[in-house]
């Protein structure tokens, strides 16, 4: 049992009916927290310590561990998820979960803002945390309170809206070498996100039927995607050369999953040969989904071609579909008799008319 000093806070350690017990004593003073510790360890002999809470005793650290093993491992964007882990674990440090409030992480997003990150990274930030302290308060017992549900989220004013012309994609396909051109294809054709791509398996390819399975999906789902005969070809070209050494659709030459950097990596050099701005590989996902809706493909099947579990996100692509809205109001004009009233009464009934 004893005192360890955190930044400005004295904190006591102790070990209770086996569990070590980790607890602020909110002062600075070391005077005060000796009072403190020596009034605990009275309780503590005479059996009246009040029962410690979990978010008084639990740390961030602790949170995000377990987060990270039970959650984070199965999904397929670790990597992006384990960045979020690592600033949070920067800048929250040894807290317990009561001392996260509001206001703490309010300023973990002015951090961020210092960092030059954009309103859309700080928002998947605060959403990775916000999960962590749901799993905590609802399945865990942890805590209380989710501390991030009442942090308002940014407004976002970086959306994208850039997908590739037909010129471009052949300057860009031209410009690739031959690992990258399939995957430059495979995604302009299936929509799916690089990981997924590059995370595919044989097992989740299914030629006969025409379709491919994300296993692992962002949301951690499982979801099929229907391929045209591009894909299919594609795939059965690959299949035909396949390597015994992995199970990996598209893999390196040492038959391991490529690395996302790496690959964006040999995609930055193809668009700079290709003489193409402002493009990033994810763009080819919006490519896909802006091609179908300009050839009058319904919203709700692009959002589920996407995989997109809400339709507002699928819902920034309906500009580029107008006529839809032509054809809600010209299937009035079917069987209905206004057009035909109005035609037979022209100039019958206007002012002045005999």
């Amino acid at each position: 049992m004893g005192l360890v000093k955190r930044g400005k806070v004295w904190w006591m350690q102790f070990t209770y009916q086996g569990a070590r017990i980790r607890r602020s004593t909110g002062t600075s003073d070391k005077r005060l927290a000796e009072a403190i510790l020596a009034k605990v360890k009275v309780n503590l002999v005479e059996g009246r310590y009040f029962d410690v809470s979990e978010e008084q005793t639990r740390t961030v650290t602790e949170l995000l561990d377990r987060f990270e093993q039970e959650h984070v491992s199965k999904l397929a964007s670790q990597r992006a998820y384990r960045g979020y882990l690592k600033h949070f674990r920067a800048f929250f440090g040894d807290r317990t979960l009561a001392e996260i409030t509001p206001k703490l992480i309010v300023a973990y997003k002015t951090h961020r803002y210092a960092d030059g990150v954009k309103p859309a990274t700080i928002n998947r930030e605060l959403a990775c945390l916000k999960k962590a302290f749901n799993l905590a308060r609802r399945e865990w017992e942890w805590c209380q309170d989710n501390p991030v549900s009442r942090v308002s989220m940014e407004k976002e004013a970086n959306k994208r809206d850039r997908w590739l012309t037909q010129e471009e994609e052949r300057r860009l396909l031209a410009a690739c070498p031959a690992w990258l051109r399939e995957i430059v294809v495979f995604a302009l054709h299936t929509g799916m996100r690089l990981g997924e791509i590059l995370a595919l398996t044989w097992s989740g390819v299914d030629l006969f039927r025409k379709t491919v399975t994300v296993f692992r999906s962002k949301n951690g789902e499982r979801r099929t995607i229907p391929i045209n005969q591009t894909v299919v070809d594609l795939l059965k070209r690959k299949a035909r050369v396949r390597s015994l050494h992995t199970t990996l659709v598209f893999c390196s030459t040492a038959h391991t999953q490529i690395e996302a950097n790496n690959l964006r990596r040999a995609f930055r050099l193809a668009l700079q040969e290709a003489k193409i701005a402002d493009c990033h590989f994810h763009d080819l996902r919006h490519t896909f989904a802006t091609r179908l809706v300009q050839a009058k493909v319904d919203l709700y099947t692009v959002q589920r071609l996407l995989g997109h579990k809400s339709p507002t996100m699928t819902q920034r692509y309906a500009h580029h579909y107008p006529e839809s809205l032509r054809y809600g109001v010209a299937i009035l004009d079917q069987g209905w008799t206004s057009d035909t009233i109005l035609t037979q009464s022209a100039g019958s009934d206007q002012p002045g008319v005999t």
